[in-house]
C-alpha cells in the first residue's frame, strides 16, 4: 500500500504578498488587479477576503462589490515563481518521487520512507516546519493511501492544516462529502449526478458499476464508482523533462504602443533567460506569442544554428519576430525558448565567452546575492514606468 503526501501552500500569492508587506496581514487582500480594472479577474485572495464571498476567477468588479474595503493589487508572478522554486526545492529532501502539480502544490510518494519518522503525523509536521523555516509561509499537508485521498486530506483542515487519513477511516471520511469533491466532477457532471439522486458520496455506494455506467457513461461511471470507494491507482509521476521555458503577460488594457511592447519583451526575455540559466539549460529556438484584442492569437519562432542562454539573444530574436508582425491592439504578449539542452554548442571560432555572456554572469551574481531584479538593463525601465501608470 502506498503512502502519498499532498502539499498545498495556503492562499499562496496572498501569503507571499503578506510576507513582503506585513501591513497586509489580517486584511482582505485581493490579487489580480486594481479595484477599477474593467476586465480583470481575481487570481487569489486572502482568507479574510474569502469570508466576504470573494473567490478565484471572479471578476474584480464583482469582488469590489462584495468587499469594497478590500486591498486590491496586481500580481507579481516573478516573485511568486521565486518563492515557488524555494518551496519545490525542499521536496526532494523528503522523497525522490515528486510530482509538481502547480506553482503551489505537489504530490510526494513517501512509500518506504515512513520508517524515518515516528509517525505519519510527524512526517507531515517535519515537512511543514521545513517550508516555514525556509520561506516563512504555511502549507497544508494531507497524507493518505492514494493521490485522490491525499488531496482531499490536505484541504480538510486548511489553512496550516495537517490531516492523516488511514485506510480504515476512508469510508467514514468520504460518506458525507458532496459528489463535487470527487476528482474530475465539475458543474456539469455534478448536475448529472444530482439528476440521478446522487448528492453525497454515500449515495453512490449502493449502485453497481454497470448501473452507474449506464446512467453516467462508461468513463464517468467507472471513475465515480472507484473514487466513491477511495480507489485511485494512479502513481505519483516525477516531473517530466522540460520542453520549453516561457513567460507571458496579459495587459489590463489593449496596447498599441510598439515602444511599450518592446519594453515588455525585454522584461520577459530577462525572466526567461534567468530561468534557463538557473536550470543549467541552453536553447536554440525563440518564440513569441501575440494575442490581439479580438482574441486572435498568433505565434512566430526562429531556430538558431548554435545554442544560447543569455538575455540579449533571447530579446533580439524575439524583437525581430515581433517586428515582422502586423500589429494592432495587443491583449497578450509572450516569449518562450525551446530546443533545450544541458550544454552549449561550441562556436567554430573558439569557446571564449562573449561580452554578452560575461555581462550576464555578472548580473546573475548580483541578482543572486540581493534579489532577482536588483540589476537590470535600461531597455526594461520604460516598461516598468509605463506599467506603473496602468
Amino acid at each position: 500500500m502506498r503512502t502519498i503526501m499532498h502539499v498545498d501552500m495556503d492562499a499562496f500569492f496572498a501569503a507571499v504578498e503578506v510576507l513582503d508587506h506585513p501591513e497586509y496581514a489580517g486584511k482582505p487582500l485581493i490579487i489580480g488587479g486594481y479595484k477599477d480594472s474593467p476586465r480583470g479577474v481575481v487570481s487569489t485572495c486572502s482568507y479574510e477576503a474569502r469570508k466576504y464571498g470573494v473567490r478565484s476567477a471572479m471578476p474584480l468588479s464583482r469582488a469590489a462589490l462584495l468587499c469594497p474595503h478590500g486591498i486590491f493589487i496586481p500580481g507579481r508572478m516573478h516573485r511568486y515563481q521565486e518563492v515557488s522554486e524555494q518551496v519545490h526545492s525542499i521536496f526532494p529532501e523528503f522523497s525522490p518521487v515528486v510530482e509538481p502539480l502547480s506553482i503551489d502544490e505537489a504530490f510526494l510518494d513517501m512509500t518506504g520512507c515512513e520508517h524515518f519518522y515516528s509517525s505519519l503525523e510527524e512526517m507531515g509536521l517535519r515537512l511543514k516546519q521545513r517550508i516555514k523555516e525556509k520561506t516563512g509561509l504555511t502549507a497544508s499537508v494531507g497524507i493518505a493511501p492514494n493521490k485522490f485521498l491525499a488531496k482531499l486530506a490536505s484541504d480538510f483542515r486548511k489553512p496550516d492544516g495537517l490531516f492523516v487519513l488511514r485506510p480504515h477511516e476512508v469510508q467514514d471520511f468520504l460518506g458525507d462529502l458532496p459528489v463535487s469533491k470527487l476528482w474530475g466532477v465539475g458543474k456539469k457532471s455534478e448536475a448529472l449526478l444530482n439528476a440521478h439522486g446522487l448528492y453525497y458520496i454515500r449515495d453512490i455506494l449502493p449502485h453497481s458499476l454497470s448501473s452507474l455506467q449506464e446512467k453516467l457513461g462508461t468513463a464517468l461511471g467507472a471513475q465515480v464508482y472507484n473514487l466513491a470507494r477511495g480507489i485511485d491507482d494512479r502513481p505519483v509521476l516525477p516531473m517530466r523533462e522540460v520542453q520549453s521555458i516561457g513567460h507571458e503577460i496579459t495587459f489590463p488594457e489593449d496596447q498599441e504602443s510598439f515602444a511599450f511592447l518592446r519594453q515588455q519583451l525585454a522584461k520577459m526575455s530577462e525572466k526567461v533567460g534567468w530561468r534557463l540559466r538557473q536550470q543549467g539549460l541552453f536553447a536554440r529556438t525563440v518564440s513569441i506569442k501575440v494575442r490581439f484584442g479580438d482574441f486572435k492569437t498568433i505565434t512566430r519562432s526562429h531556430t538558431l544554428d548554435s545554442s544560447f542562454n543569455d538575455d540579449d539573444t533571447i530579446f533580439q530574436e524575439a524583437l525581430h519576430l515581433l517586428e515582422q508582425v502586423k500589429l494592432r491592439p495587443v491583449r497578450l504578449l509572450g516569449v518562450a525558448v525551446s530546443s533545450l539542452s544541458e550544454g552549449a554548442q561550441l562556436s567554430l571560432f573558439g569557446s571564449e565567452a562573449s561580452p554578452s555572456s560575461r555581462i550576464t554572469e555578472v548580473m546573475d551574481a548580483i541578482n543572486k546575492k540581493f534579489s532577482r531584479g536588483a540589476i537590470t538593463k535600461g531597455r526594461t525601465l520604460l516598461g516598468e514606468q509605463e506599467e506603473s501608470r496602468q
